[in-house]
């Protein structure tokens, strides 16, 4: 295994100094479970463009992130597990993740010559002086804090209710009556299309497909809604273009909840084609790397309510071969959809290595040849993404909000699961689970294997001894 290590660094070591920087483009939905994506369920999800990346690269079959949207985002931008910086990033929040200074995915990329960009959203501090142009990005544009009405882009009532930015300066009038995976869209290609000195480092935090799913097409004036004379159907969905696919599986779904579901997907994965196409169109395509994830698992039912045009959903996405959903730390809530891009470098094939979004910092420090901080928790990945080698077994590690505190951790095959207010501090406070035979985490067969639950407590305690309590 050494040895194929050792081939991949060689190899990339070759593709970083033999030709100019790649761009690089990290691309980030919200609530898009495992089974939301075609590729995972084709039979039900229309997704063309995330299905060709997905075709063309590598395509990560266990990749997993943190159970929530803040959580996650923290995760991916600073190489570290979100308990790294205390009790506040461990769920949704507004309230500072980190303190400004902390080394990020953006600061890391301007330090190795690179231009940055956020496109979307941020909810990692929407407090003055918490956006992202404090943490490294020369540009941003989207919204500051979380979840966000589609065409008036507000946040909930309250002291965030202005969200909607450029460079952390609101906009008047919060260009309402566009679609948000739209502008976002539209912003990110025409900044590829500008002329480029020096590559560019952009992440597209799309919102969709959480909610407020709000998918009205070109009848921007009044609400998404039920056909009063058709309860099953949305109206005008038939001239809507997002209910209405090429392949027809969006209209073969009887659950019209499921139906605005699968337009969001479709919505959100043409977004992403028309970025793509951008970069096709500039000459920009065969020297951008590209990286797809999803934040969370799917959030399932909705109460509606918490933002305009919110409404009500009950069972709502795509039915996930797993246990458990956004917020939880059982599988449906952490093993997402994930992808890597590169034309003529990364080679079409199914990465089956347990990889985590901690991962894409120091990959992509070594791809870019930037100096990578010693304390994050993420593994280069550049051996099995531009080589065939493996990863060496470690263990991936979970929490979940402070107030409910959800526990897990997986080394190999085994994962130890809690749900408890009360922290684990004995082998017998977990449940166990081999996810090659119980992928579904039907069984604890803790009782069976004390040994390997002692071991995993084990790794446990030492991962949470570098979390801030």
């Amino acid at each position: 295994m050494k040895h194929c290590i050792l081939v991949a660094a060689v190899a990339l070591s070759g593709i970083v100094s033999a030709a100019k920087p790649p761009n690089v483009v990290v691309i980030l939905t919200d609530d898009q479970g495992w089974a939301d994506i075609g590729y995972n369920n084709p039979e039900h999800v229309y997704t063309p463009n995330l299905d060709r990346l997905a075709e063309t690269g590598a395509r990560f079959e266990n990749h997993y992130v943190m159970p929530q949207c803040t959580p996650t985002r923290v995760a991916c931008f600073t190489g570290r597990y979100p308990g790294r910086f205390g009790r506040a990033p461990l769920k949704a929040t507004n309230d500072q993740c980190f303190p400004v200074g902390t080394p990020t995915l953006a600061t890391m990329m301007k330090s190795a010559g690179y231009k940055t960009y956020l496109m979307g959203k941020w909810h990692m501090g929407a407090k003055p002086g918490d956006g992202p142009n404090q943490h490294g990005f020369d540009y941003s544009y989207g919204s500051i804090p979380g979840a966000i009405g589609m065409y008036d882009h507000h946040y909930r009532k309250g002291a965030f209710y202005q969200a909607w930015h450029r460079n952390e300066t609101f906009i008047e009038g919060a260009e309402n009556g566009t679609h948000a995976t739209d502008l976002i869209a539209a912003d990110a290609v025409r900044i590829i299309h500008q002329k480029h000195e020096q590559p560019f480092f952009m992440m597209l935090t799309f919102h969709a497909p959480h909610t407020p799913l709000d998918e009205r097409g070109p009848f921007v004036d009044r609400p998404t809604q039920l056909d009063p004379e058709n309860p099953k159907r949305w109206l005008n969905e038939d001239e809507i273009k997002w209910f209405n696919d090429p392949a027809g599986k969006i209209q073969s779904e009887p659950d019209p909840e499921k139906r605005l579901l699968l337009a969001a997907v479709y919505h959100v994965d043409d977004a992403i084609g028309r970025v793509v196409n951008a970069l096709n169109e500039s000459g920009l395509r065969e020297n951008t790397l590209i990286l797809f994830s999803s934040d969370n698992g799917p959030q399932g039912s909705w109460g509606g309510h918490a933002y305009p045009d919110d409404l009500k959903l009950t069972r709502y996405n795509q039915p996930v071969p797993m246990r458990g959903k956004k917020c939880d730390v059982y599988e449906g809530g952490i093993h997402v959809p994930g992808l890597a891009n590169w034309p003529g470098k990364i080679k079409a094939k199914t990465v089956v290595d347990q990889v985590h979004i901690i991962d894409w910092f120091p990959t992509l420090g070594k791809v870019v040849g930037a100096d990578v901080p010693r304390n994050l928790d993420g593994t280069d990945l550049s051996s099995i993404w531009f080589g065939n080698g493996s990863l060496e077994k470690r263990e991936l590690y979970w929490i979940w909000n402070p107030a409910t505190n959800k526990w897990a951790l997986r080394y190999g095959d085994f994962k130890i699961v809690r749900y408890s207010k009360e922290e684990p501090t004995q082998p017998t406070d977990w449940q166990l689970f081999n996810l090659k035979n119980d992928p579904k985490e039907k069984t604890d067969i803790a009782a069976s294997y004390p040994e390997v639950v002692e071991r995993l407590h084990g790794l446990f305690l030492k991962q949470r001894a570098k979390d801030i309590k």
